[in-house]
């Protein structure tokens, strides 16, 4: 009964795992075409789209800089050294704002607004592809409720509008740029990464062979040992 359990067990998680690894496959080959579709203004997806469907898009927005309510995000690395993201608003000239990631900066560029990696200071148009608000996980660190934060640990679109004075945007943009200078921009998406969820789903089906195998030579094993025995009894 128990081996049987845990065949079940085995094998539904291993189809489970084939599962995740297609939707894996399907959630590349939408992020790919969102992201290759070419950008376009982000007020225009935001009225278009559902805020779930924005992820990965390519967008483009006008605006100023407002460095003063810049926020750092921790943890964060960049050709193994550690270091933050430089999240700033981008001010449209209707008032509203949309956050930009503007790169990695190294650990001792911790205040802001970051001296070393200013931006520039007129109005500019900014291109990156879209990502949604990130919120904590279970076990993930809780940011301040209440209070102006520089460090924090996600970009909480709902916590940086609390220290903001203008309206911001559902979503944030990554900035596309060139290599070389502060803050250096992110690595542009790529999808074909399918995750690990094929060997795992090996994994489990192999479990559950071991486990149908183990079980029948042992029983094998038994039988043949009780017809030795009833043959040296008789």
């Amino acid at each position: 009964m128990i081996v049987a359990l845990l065949t079940a067990l085995f094998v539904f998680l291993g189809l489970w795992q084939l599962d995740r690894h297609e939707e894996r496959q399907a959630a590349n080959v939408v992020g790919e075409e969102r992201y290759e579709s070419g950008p376009i203004q982000l007020s225009v997806l935001t009225s278009t789209f559902e805020i779930a469907e924005l992820e990965n898009r390519r967008a483009y927005v006008d605006g100023a800089y407002d460095a003063d309510n810049e926020v750092l995000i921790r943890s964060q690395v960049y050709r193994g050294q550690a270091g933050f993201h430089v999240i700033t608003p981008l001010v449209r000239e209707d008032g509203t704002a949309v956050l930009v990631n503007r790169g990695w900066v190294p650990l001792v560029m911790n205040e802001v607004p970051v001296s070393e990696a200013m931006p520039a200071l007129s109005s500019d148009r900014v291109e990156g592809w879209v990502h949604l608000t990130e919120v904590r996980g279970a076990l993930g660190p809780i940011d301040a409720n209440d209070g102006r934060l520089v460090h924090m640990s996600r970009v909480d679109i709902d916590r940086i509008q609390a220290q903001v004075p203008y309206q911001l945007d559902p979503v944030y943009l990554v900035r596309i740029g060139e290599n070389g200078e502060l803050p250096e921009p992110l690595a542009e998406p790529v999808f074909d990464d399918e995750g690990a969820h094929f060997s795992y789903a090996f994994q489990w089906f192999s479990f559950a062979l071991v486990l149908v195998v183990g079980f029948v030579l042992l029983m094998r094993r038994r039988l043949s040992r009780r017809l030795h025995s009833r043959g040296v009894a008789a």
